[in-house]
């Protein structure tokens, strides 16, 4: 399902408020009425969060001296599908894991967890699910890759704009109107109704507090 936005667009700070559908009319498009067109998807956005797309495992682990690094892993080459179909919007995310370690010796096999969490509104967390990747070198190898996955489903009446709301989005608006120059978005009520069924699949690796302090202040 997507909603179509008629208006001269001005930017939101909603990260999942418009997505694309190939369906859709395509973002930038004048319409009929002289207006740009953009459409709305009930499917997430899909991101890592900042400090969560890397992990680096340290031997001892308790040091955090450059000498002592043992494994650094990132997250990469996220993809993400979303069946927009049905009562439920099923989305799905594929991503890889590439890990580099400090010593080849030895075949040697880590297991890094990772979390998928579906956030409303940009800021009100209502699932999340915990998930192991495993990697493993051979004898001699610092480098390897593995893949992993991660998918929600998510109710479509909890993504689905009031009729009012997308009546407000949708109505022409013509050069000569009083309002024509007036991103609908603009307004409080309808920037809360599109932030409360706006959905993001957020991935990232399930950090310690010391891992995640360690990211951020490198």
């Amino acid at each position: 399902m997507c909603v179509s936005l008629t208006k001269n667009l001005a930017s939101v700070g909603i990260i999942t408020a418009l997505a694309l559908l190939g369906a859709c009319a395509k973002t930038g498009e004048i319409d009929s009425s002289g207006g740009i067109t953009a459409a709305r998807s009930a499917c997430p956005a899909v991101a890592i969060p900042a400090s969560t797309g890397d992990v680096t495992l340290f031997n001892p682990v308790n040091s955090r001296d450059a000498r002592a690094i043992d494994v650094v892993a990132s997250i990469t080459n996220l993809r993400d599908t979303c069946a927009d179909v049905g009562s439920d919007v099923s989305a799905a995310a594929t991503f890889e894991v590439q890990a580099r370690r400090t010593s080849s010796v030895g075949a040697r096999d880590v297991v890094l967890p990772y979390f998928v969490t579906i956030v409303r509104g940009g800021d009100t967390v209502v699932a999340k699910r915990l998930s192991r990747v495993a990697l493993h070198f051979n004898e001699g190898q610092l480098r390897t890759t593995a893949s992993a996955t991660g998918g929600a489903l998510i109710d479509r009446a909890s993504a689905t704009l009031p009729q009012d709301v997308q009546d407000k989005l949708q109505r022409k608006r013509k050069a000569a109107d009083a309002d024509a120059s007036i991103d609908p978005l603009s307004q409080p009520d309808v920037r809360a109704a599109v932030a409360r069924v706006s959905f993001e699949a957020l991935i990232g690796f399930q950090l310690t507090p010391e891992q995640l302090q360690y990211n951020v202040t490198r």
